[in-house]
């Protein structure tokens, strides 16, 4: 059944043409207007009811006459990169951060071909109605890169409006061969919580070090010590990452200065390893201060991202479907990642389970393709579409399929 509804030749060029336009329009986070436009432009022209949720989210609701219900979520925000992959549809779009600050705009985290597989999976179930039932939620989710997406939806009465799904499903380009599924049981990614640290101290001319209380030193000291949380407090079975990724202090060699900022990325897979590095995160910082003398530092949250968990039992159901789809030596399951999606939120909310799957979009000819977040992510899309849509619907058709 499965191998037997695909796409037509019609509905592969719509694919690769939508996939194009959005690859060269990409959007910061939360700020994804004309995808949004496009998005629901799409969903009317298949002819699926629709609506904004979250401010930039589209939803649309699928509904085949009595028969279950499932969610499928297409996350929808670009990176602000500046795309070096040279090809003739390579993104030349521009964005503003929060901060004022004007960047380059790439969809380098693949979620061009998410909106584009979800459309065409959309238009493969429009046609065949008569191969299942039942009602489909397609989530087309803003913000993920920030975290401020699926918070932003669930806010905003998205499982008000729709009906609650048994199951919340959704998918991940990475840069592996495509026609391959990776999955992971349970704990599948960490979560995240970044945090920027302020550090006071006492400016002073640099050839007076006496008269100064020195943030730079303090903060060299905090970010020293941070490592031995996880050398030397955490037990080595336990995952979990503590990165400072910017220190910012200071405008002139020979000025010692007030003030010292830095910011911290920390990732782990359970709650209780993530409340002991949090708190000894904030033990550290502010003992370093009081034994350098400074005041009190102030450690304000930018963002966090919740735990995505992979429900047993539908994973193993999912893996077996996939395997029927693609071939059994095409799934493999893989460990825990340590990066952070905030897809779980959208089931967690309603206490539903979710199944969340990696898919390849790299050409098998490839030996080394650029990863996500590169400047050079780029999967050859045709295969990582093709690979995306045929997930898809395999997936939703395991739930709703007669």
């Amino acid at each position: 059944m499965l191998k037997t509804i695909q796409l037509t030749e019609t509905e592969t060029s719509k694919l690769h043409e939508d996939y194009l336009h959005l690859h060269q329009s990409p959007e910061l986070s939360m700020q994804e207007h004309n995808t949004a436009a496009f998005i629901e432009a799409s969903l009317s022209e298949i002819g699926i009811e629709h609506f904004r949720c979250g401010s930039t989210g589209v939803v649309a609701a699928l509904r085949n006459g009595e028969g279950p219900v499932i969610a499928f979520r297409a996350d929808s925000d670009g990176l602000p990169i500046q795309e070096a992959t040279n090809v003739d549809y390579a993104s030349t779009a521009r964005g503003t951060l929060a901060d004022g600050t004007d960047v380059p705009v790439m969809h380098g985290c693949g979620h061009d071909t998410h909106v584009a597989s979800a459309l065409a999976a959309a238009r493969i179930l429009v046609r065949n109605t008569d191969a299942w039932h039942g009602t489909v939620i397609f989530i087309f989710q803003p913000g993920e890169e920030t975290s401020a997406g699926a918070a932003a939806m669930v806010a905003d009465g998205l499982w008000d409006k729709v009906p609650h799904p048994q199951v919340v499903l959704g998918q991940h380009v990475f840069p592996f061969a495509s026609g391959n599924i990776c999955v992971t049981p349970e704990s599948a990614m960490a979560m995240a919580d970044s945090l920027e640290v302020t550090l006071y101290g006492k400016q002073a001319h640099g050839s007076q070090p006496q008269d100064s209380i020195d943030p730079i030193v303090l903060g060299a000291n905090i970010i020293t010590r941070l490592q031995t949380i996880t050398s030397r407090e955490l037990s080595p079975l336990d995952s979990a990452v503590v990165t400072c990724g910017s220190f910012h202090a200071g405008l002139k060699e020979n000025i010692i200065p007030d003030i010292a900022v830095f910011t911290l990325n920390i990732r782990t897979l359970t709650e209780s390893v993530r409340a002991q590095v949090l708190s000894a995160v904030s033990r550290i910082i502010n003992a370093e201060a009081a034994a350098s003398n400074a005041p009190e530092p102030k450690i304000t949250e930018l963002y966090t991202f919740p735990r995505l968990f992979n429900d047993p039992q539908h994973t193993e159901a999912l893996v077996s479907v996939f395997g029927e789809e693609f071939g059994a030596e095409n799934i493999r399951l893989v460990p825990p990642a340590m990066g952070s999606e905030d897809f779980g939120a959208l089931g967690d909310a309603i206490n539903v389970p979710s199944v969340f799957w990696m898919f390849g979009g790299a050409s098998p000819e490839d030996p080394a393709p650029a990863v996500n977040h590169s400047p050079f992510f780029l999967p050859e899309y045709r295969g990582a579409l093709d690979t995306g849509v045929r997930a898809a619907v395999a997936g939703v058709l395991h739930y709703l399929g007669r």
